[in-house]
């Protein structure tokens, strides 16, 4: 894995999230992956399970946009940051929006076998008076 690789995972992790094709989401993932959706809850553990749980309650198609680059490499660290926007019901607007950086780690094969989420909500606009 190199910056280029990981940049290509990175596409092919929104391309899943987009698809909701439970094998093209667990191409991304070795099959003892401990994914942690924010860094203070468990981690979802083994590729079955982070499949199952992209799965749960996904978001609608269209009803979101997101991009993210790669930040860093350090040794087998792959740090990436992006945006994640979720659109308003008539896709006209953003209704909110995520900072995230993901911290990930990968097997010999390209499969990630640890990710863990930090994100932020922008915070609203404040209303004028």
């Amino acid at each position: 894995m190199d910056r280029t690789a990981f940049h290509s995972w990175l596409a092919r992790y929104v391309d899943a999230w987009r698809l909701l094709d439970p094998v093209a989401i667990g191409d991304l993932f070795s099959p003892d992956v401990r994914y942690a959706f924010d860094p203070f809850s468990e981690a979802v553990v083994g590729r079955p399970a982070v499949v199952a749980a992209w799965l749960i309650d996904p978001d609608e198609p269209g009803s979101w946009e997101a991009d993210y680059e790669v930040l860093a490499v350090d040794g087998d660290t792959y740090v990436a940051h992006g945006r994640t926007r979720y659109l308003t019901d008539d896709r006209a607007d953003i209704d909110r929006e995520f900072a995230n950086v993901f911290v990930c780690r990968f097997d010999d094969d390209g499969r990630c076998r640890e990710f863990t989420e930090w994100y932020m909500r922008r915070r609203p606009e404040a209303l004028p008076d």
